[in-house]
């Protein structure tokens, strides 16, 4: 595996290659989901390159920032176990070069302003930012990213659009500890106490799966849900049955074929998000 960590050393490798390149941007603390990502774009027939990158921009507290887990040996070590082909670590003036406004602003309409949006302002810009920053400098055919973050997925997907690039989004489904817990870098700083409740968040879309499955209205199906997740320690932050594809809150079931329910919940100091397709056309 290649390890570079100026923009101008993976330009130059990039020019000698034939062979598509399939990108996975991280910001570290890798887990299986994230080591998934590589796999499928070796599945796909891409050379693999990860980056390792703990973004400032899209953090709007500096205290989740500082705290974010940095494992880089251990990162290195997964990524080379699932045959990735290029590690990309970059310091942050290489990503933004002082002096160079790189900021990227796109009207996303109403997908940066619900859920997430809401609760974490500024969030999306930056995340916006820092991806089409990647993808200029990585080149990749086809951008790997994971289901759990689906509001995250939903923007890259419009901001693609919107600049006309040419690289294709691949979701990634998301990767489940036994228990159902989605996996996560913020895991690791889950309490015991807390990580023994924490299951409750897939259970609880599971459950509003098989309501929406009976017509219930959708808004009484986001109500009791907040109660589920409040009853067993949780501190949800919002629980919202949406249209997969424009975010906007559905009333029932007929509303869409493609009906995604999304949640996020503080387990004791550590937020999780996590996400359920409810109904797919597709």
């Amino acid at each position: 595996m290649l390890i570079f960590k100026k923009v101008a050393d993976l330009r130059q490798w990039h020019t000698s290659q034939t062979t598509p390149i399939g990108f996975a941007p991280t910001m570290g603390a890798l887990h299986a989901g994230h080591l998934e990502l590589v796999r499928m774009a070796k599945r796909d027939g891409c050379l693999a390159v990860a980056s390792i990158f703990v973004n400032p921009t899209q953090f709007n507290d500096p205290r989740d920032l500082e705290k974010y887990p940095r494992t880089t040996e251990k990162d290195t070590a997964l990524l080379l176990s699932a045959e990735c082909d290029v590690l990309f670590i970059p310091p942050v003036e290489e990503v933004y070069p002082p002096g160079k406004e790189l900021t990227i602003e796109l009207d996303f309409k109403q997908l940066d302003k619900v859920m997430e949006g809401e609760f974490r302002p500024g969030h999306f810009k930056g995340m916006a930012t820092v991806v089409n920053r990647l993808l200029d400098i990585v080149r990749p055919k086809r951008l790997y990213m994971g289901q759990k973050d689906f509001q995250q997925l939903s923007i890259v997907r419009d901001m693609i659009r919107q600049l006309k690039l040419s690289v294709e989004l691949v979701m990634c489904p998301t990767m489940r500890e036994p228990d159902g817990l989605a996996m996560s870098s913020r895991n690791m700083r889950l309490t015991p106490e807390m990580r023994a409740v924490a299951p409750m968040i897939h259970q609880t879309l599971q459950w509003a799966r098989i309501e929406l499955g009976k017509n219930r209205p959708a808004a009484k199906i986001q109500t009791e849900a907040l109660q589920k997740l409040s009853a067993s320690g949780l501190r949800p932050e919002y629980f919202e049955i949406v249209d997969g594809e424009t975010l906007l809150n559905v009333q029932h079931s007929s509303d869409s074929e493609f009906i995604v329910a999304c949640t996020a919940a503080f387990a004791g100091e550590v937020r999780l998000i996590d996400n359920l397709v409810l109904k797919t056309g597709h």
